[in-house]
């Protein structure tokens, strides 16, 4: 019986080792992704430049790169079940990296746009063919500690982003801004090569057309109308237009996937409450206000105390260093206290270091600057790594390839709905001054706004039961 037990436990150590090679293979190529969402922008004028263009008809870049990750990720998970996750998988990587190659090369701004279209299709199948895979080869048991580590990239890319590309830029050129994803390219691609096993997939019924071309129109029309109020490319009422038709086929393609046989989403995952809360209602305005502080972070010291990108750069590193410090603490946490009490009282500190923000100014001591943005890292990144493990908590293998896209899909939505919140009370602040420039004044309020709707969110968890998510965070209610 002993002999027996020691294999066992054998097998069960060589299955947990190898989930980690495999989640750390989907982790490195999540980084090369979001990483190159955020380093280009500060390149922008540089681009502009090169291509003989205003800087502003620049951001066209960046628009055509999210519509054509988010007209496609509604077919990531069928994809995935016809040809086989790996292949997808490093498909994506393939078609990425290639597309970087030629921005990187690119001459005129059409050239970048059309390769930058190219690399959103890229991206739009790596994120959840990435969680479709550590989904499929992770225990529960071991659900945490992988979902933590596929969640630093979108917790540390967009913080170091800007200020790597700011180096890049500076020091060698844009160009290198694309370049760097080659290797890193190339890297992933032996990693899945060797690491993630090839699955052996279940029957796929046939593409469910209707429901691609309603779910991308709704999405794609959603996130440009947030994208366009963002960055003032159209009047309100095209702006509401844009989000008006959004909803509307949002709206036609939920009722097709319920009255439809074989739909390109299973909408079944909603009914799990753990997935619900996790990426609807609270878990939408928890993201928001987790992904409002990249933006308005650097805007802050910037423009609201006037310091240069090095400067900057130094504060948000702080902010970084409390992301990274929070990870090894992540799963014993969660264990001692459970998902419910953890996304309850760990959101209020986060949304409270969030409106904290709104007391800073030039007078404030750096001393007192560097522990709040420390604590507000902390608190995101459990926050984060908490939401994104209860969702996949509770969902049965026949689910997991439509959660995996859902979840995806709202997450996209979370976060440009955050970047777009967080606009909006700064340009309504600064328009009920009636100045033409922003000033610390309407940092202030859109911190407190953001922190307040992320409050709002924390207690909305109290509707959990005391038991979420117990099978996977081992966490024993008393």
């Amino acid at each position: 019986m002993t002999m027996v037990n020691a294999a066992e436990s054998v097998e069960i150590q060589h299955s947990s080792s190898q989930s980690r090679l495999v989640v750390f293979v989907v982790a490195v190529s999540f980084f090369m992704q979001m990483l190159d969402a955020t380093i280009v922008v500060t390149s922008l004028p540089q681009m502009a430049q090169s291509f003989g263009v205003q800087p502003v008809a620049m951001s066209i870049g960046l628009t055509v790169y999210m519509l054509t990750m988010a007209a496609f990720i509604p077919l990531s998970g069928w994809l995935g079940s016809r040809y086989g996750a790996r292949n997808v998988f490093m498909a994506a990587i393939a078609i990425f990296a290639v597309a970087s190659l030629f921005c990187g090369l690119s001459d005129t701004l059409a050239e970048f746009i059309a390769a930058r279209a190219v690399q959103g299709f890229g991206s739009a199948l790596m994120n959840p063919i990435g969680r479709m895979i550590v989904l499929r080869n992770a225990p529960k048991r071991d659900l945490v500690n992988v979902v933590a580590l596929i969640t630093w990239p979108a917790l540390i890319a967009p913080v170091i982003g800007p200020v790597l590309g700011s180096v890049i830029t500076t020091y060698a050129s844009w160009h290198w801004n694309f370049f760097i994803n080659i290797p890193i390219g190339m890297i992933g691609l032996a990693l899945v090569w060797y690491f993630v096993p090839q699955q052996k997939e279940e029957d796929t019924a046939r593409l469910d057309i209707a429901g691609f071309v309603l779910s991308a129109l709704g999405l794609t029309l959603l996130l440009a109308g947030l994208e366009s109020f963002v960055h003032g490319a159209m009047r309100a009422t095209q702006v509401a237009a844009l989000l008006a038709a959004g909803l509307a086929f949002s709206a036609w393609a939920i009722r097709h996937f319920r009255r439809t046989n074989n739909p390109l989403l299973d909408l079944s995952p909603f009914a799990i409450p753990t997935f619900a809360f996790s990426t609807l209602s609270a878990g939408t305005a928890s993201r928001l206000a987790i992904n409002a502080m990249p933006f308005l972070i650097p805007l802050l010291f910037q423009v609201g105390f006037s310091l240069d990108a090095i400067a900057t750069g130094t504060y948000i590193l702080v902010y970084f260093a409390g992301n990274l410090a929070m990870k090894s603490v992540t799963t014993p946490l969660l264990r001692r206290f459970g998902f419910r009490t953890i996304l309850v009282f760990n959101g209020a500190i986060a949304s409270a270091s969030i409106a904290a923000c709104a007391i800073l100014s030039p007078a404030t001591p750096n001393l007192a600057i560097y522990a709040l943005l420390f604590i507000a890292g902390l608190s995101r990144s459990m926050q984060f790594t908490a939401l994104n493990t209860l969702g996949f908590a509770d969902i049965t293998p026949a689910q997991r390839s439509s959660a995996s896209t859902l979840s995806s899909m709202l997450q996209q939505f979370a976060m440009v709905l955050g970047v777009a919140v967080a606009a909006a009370v700064l340009s309504m602040s600064q328009h009920l001054r009636g100045d033409v420039v922003l000033a610390l004044a309407d940092f202030r309020w859109s911190f407190v706004a953001i922190g307040a709707i992320g409050l709002i969110a924390s207690l909305r968890f109290f509707s959990l039961q005391h038991n979420a998510g117990a099978e996977v965070s081992g966490h024993s209610p008393k």
